[in-house]
């Protein structure tokens, strides 16, 4: 019988170039959906994570994915896009409105800023009306959406599959 060995680990994903996504979450409820999305972005290869309010980045996340991508503390949201928006960021939202695109049918620009809302809020009128577009995640049971930590994790899922290499 053959050595068979199992490896723990498999070796990063080579990405040709850094991804140009940033991701931009509105203010949360709670500090672990913040980690969870944190460490989602990092095994995604984000590199730029901008967290607005008054968010408490668990000690243990700054001293892994912290380092792996810059994040941000912003005291509002508003601002944020606006300037994502000047550098040339198309600006899409996760959320269910009345002119959502199924995320399986949107084509992601490569420089993407992905907005994630608030838990039970989610993302404000004014900001729906800076966003260039919104996604959203097909539910097929109860309830209506997914946590926001689990909906982040699913779009970084599809913008790194339209783009595996960067």
């Amino acid at each position: 019988m053959a050595d068979f060995v199992h490896q723990r680990h498999k070796p990063l994903a080579h990405l040709d170039r850094a991804r140009e996504l940033v991701l931009v979450c509105a203010p949360l409820r709670s500090n672990v959906n913040l980690s969870r999305i944190v460490r989602a972005a990092s095994c995604s290869g984000v590199t730029r994570l901008i967290a607005c309010g008054n968010p408490k980045i668990d000690a243990r996340i700054a001293r892994t994915e912290r380092q792996a991508f810059d994040v941000e503390i912003r005291r509002s949201l508003s601002p944020v896009l606006k300037k994502l928006k000047a550098a040339g960021y198309q600006l899409v939202g996760l959320e269910q409105t009345t002119h959502s695109h199924n995320i399986h049918d949107f084509a992601f620009a490569r420089r993407t800023a992905l907005v994630v809302g608030n838990e039970r809020l989610g993302l404000t009128a004014e900001t729906l009306d800076v966003l260039d577009a919104t996604v959203e995640i097909p539910v097929y049971g109860l309830p209506f959406s997914f946590n926001v930590a689990t909906a982040t994790a699913m779009a970084l899922y599809e913008y790194c599959r339209q783009f595996p290499r960067g």
